[in-house]
């Protein structure tokens, strides 16, 4: 999962459907919290049970920033 900080315009929607997951970086666009991030703060992997949440803050996000794949 990323997201786009380059698109991300820090409106928060995503922190606060699934804050389980994301976060408000330092200059409030969204992050992956320290937990499920990867090398980057807007790149991470997720566990199964909160797919649902991060499929709902995805959706909702207004310019399409979050982006999710599948890891086998």
């Amino acid at each position: 999962m990323t997201v786009d900080w380059d698109t991300c315009i820090s409106d928060g929607v995503c922190y606060a459907l699934c804050p389980q997951v994301f976060e408000a970086g330092p200059d409030g666009k969204s992050q992956i919290v320290k937990e499920y991030r990867g090398s980057q703060p807007w790149e991470g992997v997720i566990p199964s049970e909160l797919k649902d949440c991060v499929e709902q803050a995805k959706v909702a996000c207004p310019v399409s920033a979050i982006k999710v794949e599948e890891v086998e």
